[in-house]
């Protein structure tokens, strides 16, 4: 295996080969005629965790052995003697040392980026230096670049760099974890150099694409008993092609570039790389075939020389490919699932490989209908964990504001909240019973009184302890403000604990978790970094910014061990049967490079850092390695969300030179990888269709039995009963109320009631002294009761400065009014019995005015639109049937008498005062229109129609919903459907 001379030792797998298992075999093989021990002193170095659970798996396959040392390519001090350097600082740590610099630079020019992107740009900072670090690039080299062509943006990032460095240079013997891992390298290699190891060391799965990588691979491959096996190298095209290449040919996007760059740095020709002892493409003439597709684009012109021979690999070739091309990414995923569900059914291994998260995760739910669990490798991002929710929302509770009723109920409902199993379903009704208590009585801000009165009201004597556990816990303050890193890291940590203990605080700590590790070890690493006193919304802002990058790994228990989901790097995995890569659109793989704050391509390009290109290669490597699988599936979806998408450029170049191939083999063979995938496609299609066709609701007019129906209405209810006589059917015979949103809004009925109670207040303590009734008072009396109801400052200076533009106006007609007035009566309730149809009409009216001619003159406040004369002929008899009640003596404390004056007062922009012609409210008349409609709607065949005359298309109604709105239109007839 190990060549003695000084040529290093390389080795690669063919495309397609099952590289795990040809490390595994082959190393097998090598040793089979050594002693026992003699494997055991093989140190094996990976480049994944996953890559060496499987490597040991296969080990475990055989008899019993001794076995290989198996480390990853990342943790160097598992392999190597560090102890010379002192640890590295964390990445945290350096992001909350350069947030400060950050933030000044952001208060010098703010069109750089918002402040609360601070923690985000220094994350990418610190992801930047550590990439100097890497490929060996010193900060010095950045101030060096001549800035002359670049923009004035860029030559601002220079300067800030500049700051970077001078930062970098105090930090003293402080490492990186990137320098770190490269001084250790450097280190390790000149120690070898000296003095070579004794046992063999071997390098497997790695490209070299990082520059400590590449160092320690070059280290390995130079030594005696070093050896570095390449996965997915292309033979083919090193023994035709590459010896051929012009300098340049292969750019840094070409599958193969990462090998090299490194036979450039070990000097060393593609024709050196030998085959490893073991490993077999499961499909040459495909390796073949994808080898010509992926040519570099200077020598693109080979496709018409080898055309022909290409040609005589189909339909061999692509016998096992399968092109789906499905409209939509839901109708992708749901295809892909099928087939995950066939693989499952027949145990035939299958891995999904994609880049896109969520295609992914639409691939889980599609498969969680059957049942099946797919082993993801991916980890589930922290902030995303239940506990990662939780401490966000955590977050919010912090804050010193009022705590609304969305964050409290959330809280509450929240799984980890009072998480003792034996008192969870009390915790839960209780949530209930106070989520609908709030919303009955729309408080926005729940406090400690109102907590109180909710427990008061309930039946259950144990309410009253879980409110005040409620109150302690969402209401109670902190003993001093926080004002360092650790003291929001404790406070944060005790609300956490307070809440997941339960109201008899015995609750199971939430740290015991997997994510409960992961954000315990975030928590212990920000409390014990130094920093500069941080406000709380900093350390909201870094530690959502923590969270979003970590992860944890998920419960793999209950996965299914033969369907797989992998990211594109687990493409050099192999070892299944079936590999369906999904996601082949640009943009999506190959992923579009991020963008970068700090240095442009241009600049990246003249400091040796990493360009857009390279990690386009090392995708283009995974996908050439996963394609060359026994059966392959490419998919990609034909649009996004808002467009067309384009297809990945792999598969375009594949798909052209299929088209383009002589005698229409190519042509078949596309043609035939496409009918397949629409099979698929077929099946996806049809499997959410229903057996029987499902038709749209019809507009509804149900009429239940006459004793049903109700007997008493308030006046604004007689509107609704002309507009949508659905919504009184809804209300009052099916006695359903509306639900209140849990977060009451200042929207226009808050308004309205305020601004009422500002007048109702008002008029009564000038009756009482009037000398009060005036401006300055009336504006006192609107900012007190603002103050009192409307819990929304923003809300609440607007509605006052509107309010304090027409109260003179309002204070003017006031005087007048009041002229000839003895007495005012206001929010007074009253009822009508109209016995000869036995119906009772119940009110409330604004305002009453008893003149000194004994005639009443009924007022009714508008905060917004006062209706039009028509309006109030056909729809708006509020005032009308007002004036019919009083004349009735149907209101208390209100006399029988004859009304003179009957007028809307606007409270809106302006402060007018709409009368209404003594013709419009003739009592006969008004209460013989009401008779004719509470009969016409006792009649046993009338139904209730929905929306029967509502005043403009957008109106949403309460019930709109039930009655299935939006599958029938408002010119669709009703269809009566008459109820027993």
């Amino acid at each position: 295996m190990f060549n003695r001379s000084t040529a290093p030792n390389l080795f690669g797998t063919p495309l397609g080969a099952d590289f795990p298992r040809a490390l595994v075999e082959g190393l097998l093989e090598a040793y089979e005629r050594e002693p026992p021990e003699a494997l055991a002193r093989v140190h094996l170095i990976v480049n994944t965790r996953r890559m060496a659970r499987r490597v040991a798996e296969l080990f475990d396959e055989g008899g019993a052995r001794l076995l290989p040392r198996i480390y990853l390519i990342s943790e160097t001090d598992s392999f190597t003697t560090s102890a010379q350097f002192p640890p590295a600082v964390s990445k945290l740590q350096r992001q909350i040392e350069l947030a400060p610099l950050i933030r000044g630079l952001i208060e010098k020019d703010p069109q750089i980026a918002p402040r609360s992107a601070v923690f985000e740009l220094s994350a990418s900072l610190v992801d930047l230096v550590n990439e100097m670090h890497e490929q060996a690039v010193s900060p010095e080299s950045v101030s060096a670049l001549d800035m002359s062509m670049e923009s004035a943006h860029w030559q601002h990032m220079q300067a800030f760099m500049g700051i970077v460095r001078a930062y970098m240079s105090k930090a003293g013997s402080e490492l990186d974890v990137a320098q770190r891992q490269r001084l250790v390298i450097d280190a390790l290699a000149e120690s070898w150099r000296d003095t070579p190891p004794a046992h063999p060391i071997i390098i497997a799965g790695s490209t070299g694409s990082r520059g400590p990588t590449s160092a320690l691979m070059q280290a390995v491959a130079a030594l005696p008993l070093g050896a570095v096996v390449l996965p997915g190298f292309d033979f083919d095209f090193a023994a035709r092609v590459w010896p051929g290449l012009s300098e340049g040919d292969m750019s840094e996007d070409h599958p193969q570039y990462r090998f090299e760059a490194l036979l450039k740095e070990l000097e060393m020709r593609p024709s050196d790389i030998r085959h490893w002892v073991s490993g077999e493409a499961p499909d040459p003439a495909r390796n073949k075939l994808l080898s010509l597709a992926l040519r570099p684009a200077p020598v693109t012109d080979q496709w018409l020389d080898e055309g022909q021979e290409a040609s005589l690999l189909l339909p061999g070739a692509t016998e096992k490919v399968t092109l789906l091309e499905a409209q939509t990414g839901r109708l992708e995923a749901l295809a892909i699932a099928l087939r995950l569900r066939r693989a499952a059914e027949d145990g035939t291994a299958a891995a999904l490989i994609t880049p896109d998260r969520t295609l992914a995760r639409q691939v889980t739910a599609a498969l969680d209908r059957w049942g099946i669990r797919p082993d993801d490798s991916a980890g589930e991002p922290l902030h995303l964990s239940p506990l990662g929710r939780f401490m966000r929302l955590l977050g919010q509770l912090m804050e010193p504001a009022p705590v609304t009723a969305e964050l409290m109920i959330s809280l509450l409902k929240h799984p980890l909240c009072s998480s003792p199993a034996a008192e969870r379903g009390t915790h839960l009704r209780f949530t209930r019973e106070l989520e609908l208590h709030i919303r009955k009585k729309s408080i926005p801000y729940p406090d400690a009184a109102a907590l109180r009165e909710w427990a008061t009201e309930h039946k259950d004597a144990s309410a009253a302890a879980w409110a005040g556990w409620v109150a302690d816990a969402f209401l109670s303050e902190p003993d001093s403000e926080p004002e360092d890193l650790g003291e929001h890291v404790k406070h944060h940590t005790n609300l956490a604990e307070a809440l997941t203990c339960g109201a008899d605080e015995s609750g199971t700590p939430i740290w015991a978790r997997a994510d409960g590790e992961k954000i315990a070890e975030i928590l212990s690493d920000l409390a014990e970094c130094p920093s500069e006193p941080m406000s709380l919304q900093d350390y909201l802002r870094l530690l959502d910014s923590a969270l979003s990058r970590g992860e944890m790994r998920r419960d793999t228990e209950k996965s299914h061990p033969g369907i797989l989901i992998w990211g594109t790097l687990e493409a050099r995995v192999q070892g299944v049967d079936l590999l369906i890569l999904a996601g082949l659109n640009e943009g999506t793989w190959p992923e579009a490079p991020a963008p970068d704050p700090w240095l442009n391509r241009s600049m990246r390009a003249r400091l040796g850092l990493l360009l857009p290109e390279r990690r386009i290669g090392l995708s283009a490597h995974d996908f050439q390695q996963a394609a060359a699988a026994r059966e392959v599936w490419f998919c990609r979806a034909l649009r996004s969300d808002d467009a067309e998408t384009v297809a990945s450029r792999w598969l375009i170049r594949l798909t052209n030179l299929l088209e383009g191939l002589p005698h229409e083999k190519g042509h078949k063979a596309l043609k035939e990888m496409r009918r397949k995938g629409d099979e698929w496609i077929e099946r996806a299609t049809r499997i959410d269709m229903p057996e029987e066709a499902v038709g749209y609701a019809q507009r509804p007019a149900p009429a239940p039995p006459v004793e049903k129906r109700p007997r008493q209405l308030s006046i604004t209810e007689i509107q609704k009963l002309i507009r949508d006589p659905y919504a009184i059917y809804a209300r009052h015979v099916l006695r359903l109320s509306p639900l209140n949103p849990l977060q009451k809004a200042p929207d226009a009925l808050l308004r309205g009631n305020a601004l009422h109670k500002v007048m109702e207040e008002f008029v009564e303590a000038a009756q009482q002294d009037p000398s009060l009734l005036a401006p300055a008072t009336l504006r006192s009396f609107a900012a007190r009761i603002l103050a009192r109801d409307v819990p929304f400052p923003a809300a609440r200076l607007i509605w006052q400065a509107r309010f304090d533009k027409i109260v003179d106006a309002l204070i003017e007609a006031e005087e007048t009014r009041l002229e000839d007035v003895t007495r005012i009566e206001t929010e007074t309730r009253g009822g009508l019995e109209l016995s000869d149809i036995g119906f009772t009409l119940k009110g409330k009216a604004d305002r009453f005015d008893m003149r000194e001619d004994g005639t009443l003159a009924i007022y009714d406040y508008k905060s917004g639109q006062i209706a039009s004369k028509d309006v109030r002929k056909h729809f708006d008899k509020q005032l009308q049937l007002t004036a019919a009640m009083a004349e009735g003596g149907a209101f208390e404390n209100i006399p029988p008498a004859s009304v003179s004056r009957l007028a809307f007062l606007g409270l809106g922009s302006k402060a007018d005062e709409v009368a209404l012609k003594p013709e419009e409210y003739v009592s006969a008349d008004v209460l013989d229109g009401l008779r004719k409609l509470i009969k016409a709607f006792m009649e046993p065949d009338k139904g209730y129609p929905s929306r029967r005359a509502v005043s403009k298309e957008s109106h949403v109604g309460d019930y709109d919903h039930l009655a299935r709105y939006g599958e029938w239109s408002t010119d669709a007839d009703a269809v009566k459907e008459v109820l027993k």
